[in-house]
């Protein structure tokens, strides 16, 4: 199985689907997890899986207002990496 880390700036709509199914009424804290990137800095996330690929995407102010946002309006996401699939 693929393990892919995203940051907000690579989140897709895709990817955002997922995360809203999963956490439709937001993450807490049991739902993160904190691991060490290859600069020993520490990076929260949360888990998303689909057939065959584990994303772990980085938890960010700017990602929990998108998921809100999109949970509004499913047309507010504009992303330019919807072709990441």
């Amino acid at each position: 199985m693929k393990r892919v880390i995203v940051d907000y700036s690579k989140l897709t709509i895709n990817i955002l689907n997922i995360l809203i199914e999963k956490y439709p009424d937001g993450y807490d804290h049991t739902d993160i997890i904190k691991f060490k990137n290859s600069k020993a800095e520490t990076i929260s996330a949360v888990e998303v899986r689909t057939d065959d690929t584990i994303y772990l995407v980085k938890i960010s102010s700017q990602l929990e207002k998108t998921m809100e946002d999109y949970l509004d309006d499913d047309t507010s996401f504009n992303s330019t990496n919807s072709d990441y699939f």
